[in-house]
């Protein structure tokens, strides 16, 4: 295709703080409105006080992503749109195409419907189309003037995830190689569009925790976009320490799924569910403040962090409405913004500082 203007630069200012609130639209699509354009669904976003959008990008109900990746003009248009409508778009995502970059073939028929018709059945060019949506999507991302998107790993491995039988030598180091072979020209293509690629830690994907993260970027040389879409509810459904995990990889966090979750263990089924449905596992998805996790502490160690990016809710619950886990989300989340302070609490009772001062308090100058 031919690039109908240069891309300009995206990032005219950068913005401090965490931002918020905003809302992720994947489960909210529908054929029906206020939710079946751009337009009126920024319009809802806006009525139930969200100040941003998170927009998936499978189909183009609500952005053509092949177009918006060639021309400014349609992408200042979408930023209009959305103007209008009181909200901006935080980022975009790639969940449904990141899954398709890697795909074990025992997924192969179930994850087929996440690809165009036409592909189906074709794994090797399913996946090509992937790849090739990854890359629409960081030129897509700058033109927007986006810094950070969205994605899933996919997975080659996740059929292995339990060593029994016993997994064969050298079998992950090899999934991880293959791994990073796909994603590195990707993540090239998001370094040139000065854009981070966030993965969401997700059960289902080969990156799903810490320790297979940390695989993930030893095997692309600790690439400088690889980075991590952060969603506590995935890491307490493992029983992993959430934030702890700031802690540890807060230099790589930069996007912010706000979801809750809750874990109650019984004597019949624990972490891995028994097969049973959302409703009846022992780890479930809840709307936000129905759930187990800490948000005031998660967004305090954000804000210790500065980070600067979308506090995003992500809807997902067994027993409450989409709709009305929405209305009560944005407030939530404007509840748990923290506005960093710029002064110690106790500077009023702050005494002279220079090197002399110094050295008398230290007994080195009588």
């Amino acid at each position: 295709m031919n690039q109908e203007s240069p891309v300009v630069n995206p990032t005219a200012q950068t913005p401090t703080g965490l931002r918020g609130p905003g809302i992720f639209l994947a489960q909210f699509m529908s054929a029906d409105a206020p939710f079946d354009t751009l337009a009126n669904i920024a319009q809802w976003a806006a009525s139930q006080g969200y100040t941003a959008i998170q927009l998936p990008t499978s189909g183009t109900q609500y952005i053509d992503l092949a177009r918006a990746a060639e021309s400014q003009e349609y992408c200042d248009e979408l930023k209009a749109t959305c103007a209008q409508a009181g909200v901006q778009i935080s980022e975009l995502s790639t969940h449904l195409q990141g899954q398709l970059v890697a795909v074990h073939p025992a997924f192969d028929a179930l994850f087929d419907d996440f690809a165009p018709a036409h592909l189906r059945g074709q794994p090797q060019a399913r996946t090509e189309w992937a790849v090739e949506q990854l890359k629409l999507a960081a030129r897509a991302s700058q033109r927007l003037g986006l810094t950070a998107h969205a994605t899933f790993s996919g997975a080659l491995l996740w059929p292995y995830l339990y060593p029994w039988p016993q997994r064969p030598s050298g079998l992950v180091e090899q999934g991880f190689a293959e791994l990073a072979r796909r994603w590195l020209p990707i993540l090239d293509c998001f370094d040139a569009a000065g854009v981070d690629l966030c993965y969401e830690i997700h059960p289902g994907e080969d990156l799903h925790d810490g320790a297979s993260f940390e695989r993930f970027l030893q095997a692309v040389d600790h690439h400088p976009r690889a980075a991590i879409l952060y969603d506590p509810s995935h890491l307490l459904l493992q029983q992993m320490d959430y934030l702890g995990f700031i802690d540890r990889y807060h230099e790589r966090i930069r996007m912010f799924h706000v979801k809750d979750a809750e874990f109650r263990p019984d004597a019949r089924s624990g972490v891995y569910g028994g097969y049973q449905g959302w409703v009846d596992r022992p780890g479930r998805f809840r709307s936000l403040g129905d759930g187990q996790i800490d948000f005031k502490s998660i967004f305090s160690k954000l804000t210790q962090y500065d980070f600067s990016g979308w506090a995003v809710l992500e809807w997902e619950c067994c027993l409450k409405d989409s709709q009305q886990g929405a209305a009560e989300g944005a407030a939530f989340i404007r509840q748990h913004m923290i506005s960093k302070t710029r002064k110690a609490f106790d500077d009023f009772a702050g005494v002279t500082a220079d090197e002399d001062s110094n050295r008398r308090l230290l007994g080195l100058l009588r």
